[in-house]
């Protein structure tokens, strides 16, 4: 993601929540134990690593056993390292000793926790971003500096690449209505070749080219091997490429087979967990973007409210909306939104949408503040439809002025909100078949994007000769205007 565009607000869990699967998770729960289990006689090398002889007993106190045990030893002490858990004592001597952030693991809050987990997901994301290190330790004893470029290897560009990865994989689990949206729990799971196309595939080319399925077959492998890196931290829920299929990509010199539609499962299978969704937003914040979590604005004022839900998808609207209610009394709140659905700016119209939609949550302690605003010029269309919604017959009727208005201002906020919707399009056509003078009388309609909305009617409405009337209409509307 190059642009700054605001991301799609994510329904985060709790931070007890988090905080607990965090300490759950197998290497920051492994981090921890060595870092109980080091003392005085602990050794290491130069860089912080555990030396060789202390491995088997490492292992050992992890319960590990097997070809990767050792490794995998060797890596929870780095997470250790990393996330401050342990700290080089003597350098000279190499020895240990417990680190401060150990103590947070018991005795710290749940951010304090996270904030230690979030060191590990670091570190980890900087391994993932490393290939195999035997061609760069040969390099490396041979001294002088580096040459990456013959160990075709960018750095910079195997980061980038991962980090286009995982924030298309955001982009997947917190759009739509359900994942991270509208639920706690994370998306299902992303087929790995269709995740690695979203960062190889130009948007704008239809049948991908040879060279371009070779780069995604490329991609799925190291991806392959990245997510295997990224599961035991807590990231991402991780089912690998089929054996099988990596042994066929081997005979045929690291190509991977043509996908298979009938199983795509075979190829990988990825879903970021809530935990990962957690991590990834916390990096995308520090990376500059604009990232929301539903339930950030519960403790603001109304005007943040329907501004900051204005882009929001009718899930996450719903959700942040009803957390907002949650801590007001209903009559204070009804109040306080319809003040803020005030306007005659650009965002104005969604504003009321919002608004109208946060009213329908509320109960009918605030019909008191519906009636108070009958006689708005901008409030009272829709302080009569929540009105007559919950079955109150003394509701005065509207004027014709307030019935166009009212119209005006809900096509203008349907655009802001939906574009050139399906339901917009049903909108419209309603509108110009029902009413036979519609156009004749909404150019005179006083709302400051009349003009606009006509225009959209004629570029919107099927019959040629009703769309030609909208843009007469919508000339009227501009001329009228000065």
């Amino acid at each position: 993601m190059s642009d700054r565009s605001p991301l799609p607000p994510v329904r985060l869990a709790s931070e007890p929540e988090l905080a607990r699967d965090a300490l759950a998770t197998p290497l920051l729960s492994r981090a921890a134990r060595l870092a109980r289990w080091a003392g005085p006689g602990t050794r290491v090398d130069a860089g912080g690593v555990l030396v060789e002889e202390q491995l088997p007993a490492a292992a050992e106190v992890l319960g590990l056993s097997g070809d990767d045990a050792a490794a995998c030893a060797s890596e929870a002490w780095r997470a250790a390292l990393d996330a401050g858990l342990v700290e080089i004592a003597d350098e000279d001597a190499g020895t240990v000793a417990a680190g401060p952030e150990l103590a947070v693991l018991t005795g710290g809050s749940p951010h304090d926790v996270l904030s230690v987990w979030l060191n590990v997901l670091e570190s980890v994301l900087a391994d993932a971003s490393v290939p195999d290190l035997d061609g760069l330790v040969d390099a490396m004893e041979e001294g002088g500096p580096v040459d990456f470029s013959a160990l075709d290897w960018d750095p910079g560009a195997e980061a980038e690449f991962l980090d286009g990865v995982l924030a298309n994989l955001y982009l997947l689990t917190a759009g739509g209505e359900g994942p991270g949206a509208g639920a706690v729990a994370g998306a299902g799971p992303v087929p790995l070749p269709a995740l690695a196309a979203s960062v190889i595939v130009p948007s704008d080319m239809g049948e991908p080219t040879n060279d371009i399925l070779e780069q995604v077959s490329d991609a799925m492998m190291r991806l392959d091997d990245q997510f295997r890196l990224l599961e035991p931290v807590g990231l991402v829920e991780y089912r690998p490429v089929d054996e099988e299929l990596l042994a066929d990509a081997e005979e045929a010199d690291g190509a991977a087979a043509p996908v298979d539609d009938v199983d795509v499962s075979r190829y990988g299978m990825v879903r970021l967990t809530p935990l990962g969704l957690f991590g990834l937003r916390a990096r995308l914040l520090e990376a500059g973007f604009e990232a929301p979590a539903v339930g950030e604005l519960a403790d603001k004022g109304a005007d943040a409210l329907l501004d900051g839900t204005a882009a929001f998808p009718p899930a996450a609207s719903h959700a942040e909306t009803e957390q907002w209610l949650a801590r007001r009394e209903p009559l204070a709140a009804a109040r306080e939104l319809l003040s803020a659905a005030r306007g005659t700016d650009a965002g104005a119209p969604l504003r009321r949408l919002r608004c109208q939609q946060a009213l329908s949550l509320v109960g009918g302690e605030a019909e008191p503040a519906l009636r108070e605003v009958l006689d708005d010029p901008e409030l009272g269309g829709l302080a009569r439809v929540w009105l007559t919604e919950r079955g109150h017959t003394d509701v005065p009727a509207p004027s014709q002025d307030m019935v166009f208005w009212l119209t005006i201002d809900t096509v203008a906020a349907q655009l802001a909100a939906e574009g050139d919707s399906e339901e917009l399009y049903d909108l419209v056509e309603g509108l110009a078949d029902q009413h036979g003078g519609f156009f004749a009388a909404a150019w005179r309609v006083d709302h400051p994007q009349t003009a606009d909305v006509l225009e959209a009617m004629g570029r919107l409405h099927p019959d040629r000769r009703t769309a030609k009337e909208a843009r007469k209409a919508a000339f009227k509307a501009r001329s009228n205007r000065g």
